[in-house]
């Protein structure tokens, strides 16, 4: 948004609460999903290391929120992921997928309890069936926070995220994450990607049942 009203307090007065029609991109990726054929490329000593792996990921719907005049929609997710034929869990990761009519804006926001949180955006059509959203370390607005140690020895420059929603029903992913290693002079793009498919419908958001 470039241009913000002079009045920051009034709250939209008309506010659909079935998030689910008003969500624009982002209704194909509600639900729970499973992905089975995921693959990490991650750093090691002794080089780059590539990893399969398994994930669920729920996406509810969440009411309205609005901060004064401005409105958004969006998908609550927490994301788990396993190795083939493991119990133990490799990664996991909770946040929102959000969606501003008014600017065709995108929201990702991250945490993941290695000490990193990030918010990615980009401009997305209502329709998209395919999008990319970055963030960028050092911005005040859609950037990248870091833990000292991951500062120190592995810090993240960027993060980019492409969705693509497949004809088939599945949707895919694939991310970028951009590594400052300490030692190293080049840059490394930790890369992750995945197809999902639908395991269970969402359920619709409270205010809404």
């Amino acid at each position: 948004m470039s241009e913000f009203p002079t009045d920051i307090y009034t709250e939209p007065r008309d506010i659909d609460v079935h998030t689910l029609n008003n969500l624009g991109p982002l209704r194909p990726m509600a639900g729970i999903w499973t992905g089975q054929r995921g693959l990490d490329l991650k750093p090691k000593a002794e080089g780059p290391k590539e990893q399969a792996f398994i994930e669920r990921i729920e996406l509810q719907p969440i009411d309205p929120v609005t901060n004064g005049p401005q409105l958004l929609y969006g998908l609550r997710y927490y994301t788990h992921i396993t190795k083939p034929n493991q119990v133990k869990t490799y990664h996991e990761q909770v946040g929102y997928w959000l969606w501003e009519p008014a600017t065709q804006t995108v929201i990702h926001t991250l945490a993941v309890p290695r000490g990193v949180i990030a918010m990615a955006a980009g401009q997305v059509k209502p329709d998209a069936t395919e999008f990319e959203l970055q963030a960028t370390e050092g911005l005040e607005t859609w950037g990248i926070c870091s833990a000292p140690f991951l500062t120190h020895a592995f810090k993240t420059l960027a993060f980019s995220i492409k969705v693509s929603i497949n004809a088939d029903g599945t949707w895919s992913y694939a991310e970028d994450t951009v590594l400052q290693i300490k030692g190293q002079s080049e840059l490394f793009h930790h890369t992750d990607k995945n197809i999902l498919s639908l395991m269970a419908e969402p359920t619709p958001n409270p205010l809404a049942r």
